[in-house]
């Protein structure tokens, strides 16, 4: 969905307040109250289809007009034990009327669809907090199964929160029972009645949703109107119940964007737009070599979607060929992808080493998720940092860019392209689990905006020998960029080898001298070295008397929203902190190395064991300090912002 939206601003993420009035539109004799932002999390088994709630009801906010951030959270198994902990499957949305920046730490609301959801998420959930619960699951099997020796909707342990309980198997089932559905087939729309229940409690469009399921389920015009009418009866049941007394408004954010026109995206979906501009930009065929891999599968999808583009998908029988086809598409002449995530890059390693030594734009998309092996397949993490810069034999250098937050996937996207592109090179491009799955509001670009991506293939002889032969040099380089020609294969008198061993300079033929060798390994690092990037800026707000901080926050990849989050309440805390945002880790910007060497501590948060640290110690010499975490789950604002107080006030 987009929507029109003007005006511009920044406001801190606020504390949840409201605004009481009565309002007729809120039910007869309701309450409606106005906030200014409430997080949502819904949870269920990982059938209950809280995913599908999740996001319609994100899609119903964005076309409202409100901020947002998503979390996504699902099991890792492909199918977990119904009602067990590790088969919680839940959908978090933080949306105000201002601008965001995280998905939020903690649930103003939690939907609870059984035992196990109530279970599995109850530690976050503050007191005093609404919890909706689906009373008909509590029953003693289903509780026994997740360790409750007790009811906890009768034995006072959930005295802290406001309960609704809602029997919401029941209610659904009762609403179905003129569409001729089985008991099993009814219940399967207990999520729409929540969704509606939901929409009605905060003032969600409605339309949308009914359009989409009517949609979905085109072929089964049944099941389509039973899922409207479960909605509907959801809504109904909020506006009617005694139980739900209060509704909340939450007004858009008109003030929070620049005018223009806006969608929701995940970071898959902006990444794979992105990819598709970049080739449309470079006037050349997109070309994806790829294995199904989570969580990157979502761009191999979408990416087979846009046949009309130009774009040609192919899912090859494993990792190691899926690149190695995207590296023949290369040497033929297309922008050429291949995406994976770590353990794919793993295998893939060796053909990556073979784009450095031919010198060919391919870009290696690692949508990272927790590890090692297969890890954590459906959590996230940023540990493929050292990997993406050394994880290859030999001297193998490869730019690296890593995109912030789900919208600026497709930037990065254009931004890696230009970079094989020009520079000839394969190109990391790290995203990961929280970006690839999480939503936020993106407004669409015109095409004017776009960078102009064309590339000049070789189209004959660029070198005249001492006897005035002119021959065509596969190797020889431009002297601004060092990349060498690009030539497509079957273009008349530009045959060249080319292969792993190692190449003579200009000539490209084999050459296992090792003055050459010596000079080609510098040449590559001499020509990613000197890869255009612009200056990291840094966020460093002067005092009255015009002193800045002496902290600076130091973040890359999806740290971006809880760091900013977390310097937020730190400067409306009164105390003075920098900050500064890194997307290309390798190279540098040129005037990092200065920008740290102006601040007395550097704390650097990442959701690693400290790699980033690691190449700044390295590289600067400075004591860049880690905050570290691994736990599959993005920071949280309010945590981070009491760590970086304490390096502030040590």
């Amino acid at each position: 969905m987009t929507s029109q939206v003007s005006s511009t601003a920044e406001q801190a993420d606020g504390a949840l307040v409201g605004e009481q009035r009565t309002s007729g539109d809120g039910g007869p004799g309701k309450e409606v109250r106005r906030l200014d932002r409430v997080i949502i999390r819904f949870a269920g088994d990982s059938g209950d289809g809280m995913q599908l709630t999740g996001d319609r009801f994100t899609s119903e906010t964005a076309s409202f007009g409100n901020d947002l951030s998503t979390l996504p959270n699902f099991p890792a198994e492909i199918r977990a034990p119904a009602g067990t902990l590790p088969g919680v499957s839940s959908f978090q949305l933080h949306f105000a009327d201002h601008d965001i920046l995280t998905p939020g730490d903690a649930p103003n609301v939690l939907v609870a669809m059984n035992p196990a959801a109530l279970k599995a998420n109850i530690g976050d959930v503050p007191r005093g907090a609404e919890i909706i619960v689906n009373t008909d699951e509590f029953t003693k099997r289903p509780m026994a199964k997740v360790g409750y020796d007790s009811n906890p909707l009768e034995d006072g342990s959930l005295s802290a929160y406001n309960v609704h309980p809602v029997p919401l198997t029941t209610l659904t089932i009762e609403a179905l029972k003129d569409f001729g559905l089985s008991r099993k087939e009814a219940e399967r729309s207990k999520n729409m009645f929540a969704l509606g229940l939901l929409s009605w409690m905060y003032h969600r469009p409605t339309e949308g949703t009914e359009k989409f399921l009517r949609a979905k389920f085109a072929k089964k015009p049944n099941i389509a109107e039973a899922n409207v009418t479960a909605f509907r009866a959801g809504w109904n049941f909020g506006e009617t119940t005694e139980d739900f007394a209060t509704s909340y408004e939450v007004a858009p954010a008109t003030a929070a964007f620049p005018t223009g026109t806006y969608r929701n995206i995940s970071g898959n979906l902006a990444l794979s737009y992105g990819l598709i501009a970049a080739a449309r930009q470079a006037d050349l065929p997109l070309y994806l070599g790829s294995y199904p891999i989570t969580p990157a599968s979502d761009i191999l999808h979408e990416l087979s979607k846009h046949k009309n583009f130009g774009v040609r998908t192919f899912q090859a029988e494993d990792e190691i060929a899926g690149i190695g086809a995207a590296l023949g598409a290369a040497f033929g002449g297309s922008l050429a992808v291949t995406t994976t995530s770590g353990p794919g890059v793993a295998l893939k390693s060796e053909t990556i080493g073979l784009a450095v030594s031919l010198e060919l734009p391919l870009l290696i998309v690692d949508i990272q998720r927790g590890g090692p092996s297969t890890g954590l397949p459906t959590k996230t993490e940023q540990a493929d940092l050292l990997q993406a810069m050394y994880g290859r034999n030999g001297e193998a250098p490869v730019p690296i860019v890593a995109p912030k937050t789900p919208a600026d996937c497709f930037d990065a996207a254009l931004d890696a392209a230009r970079i094989a592109l020009t520079y000839r090179t394969p190109v990391f491009l790290l995203s990961d689990g929280y970006l690839a799955n999480g939503s936020e509001p993106w407004r669409i670009p015109e095409v004017d905006e776009l960078p102009d991506l064309r590339v000049q293939f070789a189209t004959g002889p660029n070198h005249e020998l001492a006897d005035g032969t002119e021959v065509f040099w596969p190797y020889k380089r431009d002297p601004e960029t060092l990349a060498r020609p690009w030539a497509v294969p079957g273009t008349p008198g530009l045959e060249h080898r080319i292969g792993g061993i190692e190449k003579q300079d200009g000539t490209g033929n084999i050459s296992y001298d090792p003055a050459n060798h010596d000079f080609m390994v510098r040449t590559r690092q001499a020509k990613v070295d000197g890869v255009t990037v612009p200056d990291v800026e840094v966020d460093d707000p002067v005092d009255g008397t015009g002193q800045g901080a002496n902290t600076l926050v130091l973040g890359w990849g999806s740290t971006y929203g809880p760091i900013t989050a977390a310097v937020r309440r730190v400067r409306g805390g009164g105390q003075r902190i920098a900050q500064a945002h890194l997307r290309h880790l390798n190279p540098f910007p040129g005037n990092l190395g200065e920008v740290l060497a102006r601040y007395d501590k550097v704390v650097v948060p990442e959701m690693n064991l400290g790699q980033l640290a690691t190449l700044l110690r390295a590289k600067y010499l400075v004591d860049a300090r880690s905050h570290t975490q691994v736990s599959g789950m993005p920071f949280k604002a309010e945590q981070l912002a009491e760590v970086l107080k304490e390096a502030i006030n040590d």
